[in-house]
């Protein structure tokens, strides 16, 4: 099982991507987009984009919102939908926000779909 964040966890998450399909999400998930910048005090930060539902590597550059975060708050917050987490991330100061907010409040609204969940499950299991 990769790491969480390196290059071989990219690649096997762009495997179970593809692999999975038609991921029938809402409207409001299939057209957000939010860059994610990592940083666990690391000399390098390392950049991903929640685009469609689907993890990228690297920064889209049609995000209107970008996310600063360390790696156990993503995990939660972005792969165990844990709404509570990322709340109390938020007021904590663990996230931090640049750009659009109403793309957060979009994200906070909408349901992953069975099918977006049951992929985030594989990619977790997947996962050191």
């Amino acid at each position: 099982m990769p790491a969480f964040l390196t290059d071989a966890w990219f690649s096997k998450v762009d495997e179970l991507t593809g692999q999975a399909g038609n991921l029938n999400l809402s409207p409001a998930l299939q057209n957000l987009v939010i860059n994610l910048i990592v940083n666990d005090g690391a000399v390098e930060n390392t950049e991903l984009s929640l685009a469609s539902g689907k993890f990228r590597k690297g920064l889209a550059e049609n995000a209107k919102t970008t996310l600063n975060m360390d790696s156990n708050t993503l995990r939660r917050v972005f792969l165990e939908f844990d709404m509570t987490a990322a709340m109390q991330a938020f007021m904590t100061g663990k996230i931090k926000v640049q750009g659009d907010m109403s793309q957060l409040m979009a994200l906070q609204t909408a349901k992953p779909s069975p099918e977006q969940k049951s992929l985030f499950k594989e990619i977790l299991q997947h996962t050191v």
